[in-house]
């Protein structure tokens, strides 16, 4: 009994300790783990993932952090012009596929509440100064937190607050781009 009642417990902890981390691509985020080890579980983020690897960024995005990453969705990769996932993919483009993704990395843990703060503290858009050198913008409308990048794009926050052992993401529905 004692030993039926210890499992019922483990198994409720399990199941609140999910529900605090949203699912992400049909795949539960762990507290625990990096940003690496949970975006490879993400359905909705293979094209990210090997991006990441062709970039020469995983064993950074594995380190200590913190960092908040802006994910884009297989969906937001392939929004781009047809050819342009495949040609930055290309070993001979590394560097410019490693500042876009680069440019998607905040050197902080920045959670939505926090970032609409500095929003509301800058009267309504904030600069985000990112890891690959972009500037870009947060902005929100009600709950939605969204980023203008260096080519006037926004994307749109669609699951925000996915803690990391090294930091947070947030899934975003846009690729993110350097001014030009």
């Amino acid at each position: 009994m004692k030993l039926a009642i210890t499992a019922s417990i483990l198994a409720l902890s399990t199941t609140m300790a999910l529900a605090e981390n949203p699912m992400v691509g049909g795949a539960a985020m762990y507290e625990e783990k990096n940003i690496v080890e949970n975006a490879v579980n993400s359905a909705d983020h293979t094209t990210l993932v090997t991006a990441v690897q062709a970039a020469g960024l995983v064993e950074t995005l594995s380190g200590e952090g913190p960092f908040t990453v802006f994910a884009p969705t297989n969906d937001a990769f392939a929004k781009l012009p047809a050819g342009t996932v495949e040609t930055l993919l290309k070993p001979e483009n590394k560097d410019q596929l490693t500042k876009i993704l680069t440019c998607h990395v905040v050197a902080a843990n920045a959670l939505s509440d926090a970032i609409m703060k500095m929003v509301d503290d800058d009267k309504g858009a904030h600069p985000v100064k990112t890891v690959g050198g972009c500037e870009f913008t947060a902005m929100y409308e009600g709950d939605k937190v969204m980023i203008k990048d260096g080519q006037g794009n926004v994307a749109n926050v669609t699951i925000a607050d996915v803690k990391q052992s090294n930091g947070v993401i947030h899934v975003i529905d846009t690729v993110l781009l350097p001014a030009m």
